[in-house]
């Protein structure tokens, strides 16, 4: 059975991010995409220049009725933007509780536009942290979530990974690309105890969405059933591929996106060769 993914996010046009790179993830792992737009924005690999925020209760009428008529088998939450809009999601999928559910605590664009209203940070907190199976925060939405500077040190990234369990979600993974060094290491701590991740950075600056990227891939592996470390080995090794061959792509002059479908097509192209 082909299991159903819901997204919750913005929409990015020039299609690296947000929901467009949501849908994409949720394809590439083989499950069926649904989307929830909570803001569209004018943006392109360079930068986003403008942000439009859909009313609240539209945005919850979007999810209630993807929910009235589909199996959901998982929901991925991204961009919210505001309290307002923060709080119709929480009332939205509250009676949905036990979902999986992946946070993804978009708050700043790659080009330094913030995508999260100071003051929805205290509501993300409160409504949206005590739903999520997994929050997937990088080190400064960590460290804004849990009022603490931004970590340096693995030790520092456990530390506030366990202080986002006390919020309430499931797990926490905090990724430590923001670390410098070779690796890029992120931490998964849950009840099943304390997984870090390992992997070599990729020197590129195709890396526009690669937290929507992964947050969706681990949604999708969760909805298929996979154990949540799981999950993140699976979304980690996906996504570092999907960097690596982000230069097949020519996609704008600044910040690529990441070839989500690189094994698809890497597929299709070698069939068309020999046909």
């Amino acid at each position: 059975m082909i299991r159903n993914v819901l997204s919750i996010a913005g929409s990015d046009p020039s299609g690296g991010a947000g929901i467009q790179a949501d849908l994409k993830a949720f394809s590439a792992r083989g499950t069926f995409g649904m989307a929830a737009l909570t803001a569209l924005t004018a943006q392109n690999t360079q930068g986003v220049s403008a942000v439009h925020l859909l009313p609240p209760e539209f945005v919850a009428a979007q999810i209630r009725a993807v929910f009235a008529d589909v199996r959901v088998d998982a929901v991925k939450i991204g961009m919210i933007a505001n309290t307002e809009i923060a709080e119709a999601v929480a009332d939205a999928l509250t009676p949905h509780r036990g979902l999986p559910m992946v946070l993804d605590p978009v708050m700043i664009a790659k080009g330094g536009a913030a995508l999260l209203d100071p003051h929805a940070v205290e509501t993300l907190k409160a409504r949206l942290l005590p739903l999520a199976t997994l929050v997937t925060p990088n080190l400064p939405e960590a460290a804004a979530l849990a009022g603490r500077p931004e970590a340096t040190s693995r030790a520092e990234m456990a530390a506030q990974a366990r202080a986002l369990l006390a919020l309430g979600p499931t797990m926490a993974l905090v990724k430590g690309g923001h670390l410098g060094g070779a690796t890029s290491p992120d931490i998964l701590i849950g009840p099943d105890g304390e997984t870090w991740f390992e992997a070599e950075r990729t020197e590129t600056k195709n890396t526009h969405g690669t937290g929507c990227s992964l947050s969706s891939a681990i949604a999708a592996e969760l909805a298929k059933g996979a154990r949540p470390a799981q999950a993140v080995a699976r979304a980690k090794a996906w996504l570092a591929e999907a960097v690596r061959r982000s230069g097949d792509l020519t996609v704008g002059s600044g910040h690529g996106p990441v070839h989500h479908f690189h094994a698809l097509w890497q597929s299709s192209q070698a069939a068309e060769v020999t046909t």
